[in-house]
């Protein structure tokens, strides 16, 4: 949670207040690559996707979509945010200190490894390095020899909570051909299924966070995109998966506003928009 001031909607202001704060002292070496490597992501992003960072500031991530891929980079955001303002508490020291804020000061102390423990991993796929101009990609093997911590590469996973992550998997495995990482032994427990350059992540959850995202104004749960839809259309058709909006035909869809798709939905309800990857 935090207690200071914030902007409204702009983070580039935000990001401001952070490099002034790190530059006061004072903080673990790897914080200024953690500021460059969250500004370089944020770049990256459309307005909206930045709006939702800016929720999260102020209280209000639990409105963001909980399937959406950028999450860990709000996330991470509001952990450097909170370590920031630990470390100015902790500058500022009173003339005199009760014991109350004498335990106070030594928890926040203990604290602070937390969130450094975060800064310089990777996120969404890259790392930033000190002396680095900027953030560089993260590639499969070495994330591998992170210890299997939950690295969403690319922008290219989906988290779905799931009441039953098993039966969910299940029905991947078996109607799409993903291939599945059970790991339990993490810290937050997790399904990973892989297919090409597909990433879901599966978790345990209930209640409206299970729930399909079209219960909330939200038309798919996923996009996927692929250069020729036909053939995974007639996969998904020919394993049984029902088809919510059909693949129109190649000269048909000449003629309408959106790329060429279908939607299917999957055993939990969710709707999967496969789109047309059309090369610029």
């Amino acid at each position: 949670m935090l207690n200071k001031e914030y902007p409204l909607h702009d983070m580039n202001l935000v990001f401001e207040m952070i490099e002034k704060s790190i530059a006061k002292g004072g903080t673990d070496p790897k914080a200024s690559d953690e500021m460059n490597l969250l500004m370089h992501l944020y770049a990256g992003l459309p307005a909206e996707a930045v709006e939702c960072g800016m929720m999260f500031i102020h209280g209000r991530g639990a409105e963001v979509p909980a399937t959406s891929d950028i999450n860990p980079l709000h996330v991470r955001l509001m952990n450097l945010l909170e370590y920031l303002e630990k470390v100015e508490y902790l500058a500022d020291i009173p003339a005199t200190l009760s014991n109350d804020e004498i335990k106070k000061r030594s928890d926040i102390v203990n604290s602070l490894n937390e969130h450094e423990k975060l800064f310089g991993t990777p996120l969404l796929g890259y790392q930033f390095n000190s002396g680095s101009a900027a953030p560089s990609e993260v590639k499969e093997g070495e994330e591998e020899e992170n210890g299997g911590r939950l690295l969403l590469m690319n922008s290219q996973a989906a988290v779905f909570a799931c009441e039953d992550i098993y039966k969910t998997s299940v029905f991947y495995e078996d109607k799409l051909g993903f291939k599945a990482a059970h790991l339990d032994d993490e810290a937050m427990p997790h399904i990973k299924l892989t297919r090409d350059n597909i990433v879901i992540v599966l978790v345990k959850g209930e209640g409206a966070i299970t729930k399909p995202m079209r219960e909330f104004g939200i038309d798919y749960d996923m996009y996927i995109y692929c250069s020729e839809p036909f053939l995974l259309h007639n996969e998904v058709a020919g394993n049984g998966i029902k088809i919510v909006e059909d693949l129109p035909e190649a000269k048909a869809a000449q003629k309408q506003d959106k790329n060429r798709q279908f939607v299917f939905e999957d055993i939990d309800g969710r709707h999967i928009c496969v789109s047309q990857y059309l090369e610029g």
